[in-house]
């Protein structure tokens, strides 16, 4: 009898019950300790199913080829033969390893030089499309589109140049209200109340027109409406995916979420869905005239929609991924962030690169001032907002909060930024008058996101998915 297992005659012979193999009896447990199988057949097995075996005990003569030298050396002959063959077997399979090696190294060098022309020549096909503007009509159904860009048509170009014409002449002289917050409002701003309602993972918070409902999702793919003066949650609608940005168009709300999806709901019923971006969408805008949407995306475009006729009209794509947008306040500019720590400013008729403002990390939020001259950026987990001048093309100043800020809203009257983030919220303020900047209002209720109400007198804090409302107590 010879163990099924080392080949060899077992000194402690065991049988199994289920397939009759005879195994050496400490070999067989350990095996059977570890996989708990038969080694041969594969079957379940357990130490139950062996039998121990009785066998003679005495001592097996040697074998009569191991009784002479001569043969002794025959032995050790036939054993020198086997190893000589086992070690030419060997040198074998190394020199046909290596050649094997030696082309999958030359084939991954070739796949990574065709991948390399191929983005390079990606990115010059996306260059040059950015710069052209094909007139025409356009699908409604963002699905449908296949083109990188659709011109304006005549009709928003003409309310773009209205628009921009209108505020630019009233923009300056605009008084600002006698009601309006002063900075002595600020400094009694405290928490007034917190919302009862909870999005996990919500990041962006946005006010509707008349001041009181406030928007905002959800990393569970849910948006929902809330009404400040109520304290309640009054309306609740699905999205589909993770809400990464959101706002108000008037009385309708729009969306922008991880799948790369735009959609555009009223009263909480989807009126359009548009799925132009390849990724996250990053960050929506809206335009003066309220016609007129523009999204981002981590596929280094931006997209412009039209909101009256549910169109895309216009994808230009840049060199980088973009985190964030916003439209100037005349409406004849579209500022971007980059991911690669640029601030990008296109003109809104031509999708051209207007300007570009070089900062230090990846742009986390930017805000226009009213004043149309100013634009305010941070980059991401920064503690410092700066603060640009559009005519002069250059960084004007750099405002210290103490803190990490991740959003960053100005008000109405272009007097007060708002500045939000894990360790508080702060309000910073320029005079006029003086060019002097202060610090009315710092807070230590932590903020993802900021948005100011009516007449600037309540901050609606967003912080793990709840809302807090600060105004005077």
């Amino acid at each position: 009898m010879l163990c099924a297992i080392s080949g060899e005659a077992p000194q402690f012979p065991v049988a199994s019950t289920k397939s009759g193999n005879v195994f050496e009896k400490g070999l067989i447990e350990a095996y059977i300790a570890e996989n708990g199988k038969d080694p041969v057949t594969g079957e379940e097995l357990t130490l139950d199913d062996l039998v121990e075996l009785k066998s003679s005990r005495t001592v097996p003569p040697r074998p009569p080829t191991l009784t002479s030298i001569p043969s002794l050396l025959s032995v050790f002959q036939n054993e020198w033969d086997a190893l000589a063959l086992e070690t030419y077997t060997l040198r074998q399979h190394l020199t046909q390893t290596r050649q094997e090696l030696s082309r999958a190294l030359y084939e991954h060098d070739a796949a990574v030089r065709v991948i390399t022309r191929l983005s390079r020549e990606r990115d010059e096909a996306r260059e040059a499309l950015s710069k052209i503007a094909i007139n025409g009509g356009v699908p409604t159904n963002g699905d449908a589109m296949q083109v990188d860009g659709q011109g304006l048509s005549e009709t928003l170009v003409a309310k773009v140049e209205a628009t921009q014409q209108g505020l630019s002449k009233t923009r300056r002289k605009r008084a600002v209200p006698e009601d309006w917050a002063t900075s002595e409002t600020f400094q009694s701003f405290s928490p007034v109340y917190k919302s009862e309602c909870s999005y996990a993972g919500a990041r962006t918070v946005s006010i509707d027109p008349s001041g009181d409902l406030a928007l905002f999702g959800g990393s569970d793919g849910n948006a929902g409406v809330f009404s400040i003066s109520q304290n309640r949650l009054i309306r609740e609608f699905p999205v589909g995916s993770s809400v990464t940005d959101s706002l108000w168009a008037g009385n309708r709300t729009v969306t922008g979420t991880s799948a790369g999806i735009v959609k555009i709901f009223e009263d909480g019923n989807e009126l359009a869905s548009f799925s132009g971006h390849a990724g996250e969408v990053t960050g929506l805008a809206l335009h003066a005239s309220g016609e007129i949407l523009a999204s981002v995306g981590v596929d280094k475009s931006y997209i412009l929609y039209d909101l009256i006729s549910s169109a895309m009209l216009l994808q230009i794509f840049t060199n980088s991924a973009l985190t964030c947008a916003q439209f100037h306040p005349d409406g004849h500019l579209l500022a971007t962030g980059g991911a690669d720590g640029q601030i990008k400013v296109f003109d809104v008729k031509t999708g051209e690169n207007a300007a570009n403002f070089d900062a230090t990390g990846p742009i986390q939020a930017i805000s226009f001032s009213e004043n149309g001259t100013w634009l305010a950026s941070v980059g991401r987990g920064s503690s410092s907002v700066s603060i640009w001048d559009l005519r002069k093309g250059e960084q004007i100043k750099v405002l210290e909060t103490g803190g990490q800020v991740n959003d960053i809203q100005w008000d109405y009257t272009g007097q007060f930024l708002a500045t939000a983030g894990p360790s508080g919220i702060t309000i910073q303020h320029y005079a006029k008058s003086s060019k002097a900047w202060s610090e009315p209002l710092k807070s230590g209720v932590p903020s993802v996101a900021v948005a100011w109400c009516s007449k600037a007198r309540n901050l609606i804090s967003l912080n793990e998915g709840a809302l807090t409302v600060l105004g005077s107590s």
